[in-house]
């Protein structure tokens, strides 16, 4: 039981980092540097923990993005 626990944790996790770079990919910064996106991430991190109108902001940037998916 233990093994296949901790195969569907690693399986879960794989996802989550599939689902994580397909972030990457929809922002249009696939082809950018790794420490740049990092320092994207850390910068982003950042800001949203030290100012909540900064979240709400990009929050709306973001599920206005996720809302033309169909288009």
């Amino acid at each position: 039981m233990r093994r296949s626990s901790s195969s569907e944790a690693r399986k879960k996790d794989t996802r989550e980092k599939i689902e994580l770079g397909g972030l990457i990919v929809k922002a249009g910064l696939r082809y950018e540097k790794r420490a740049l996106l990092l320092g994207l991430l850390i910068e982003a991190g950042s800001r949203i923990r030290n100012d909540e109108s900064e979240r709400s902001r990009l929050t709306a940037i973001g599920a206005e993005a996720f809302g033309h998916d169909g288009e």
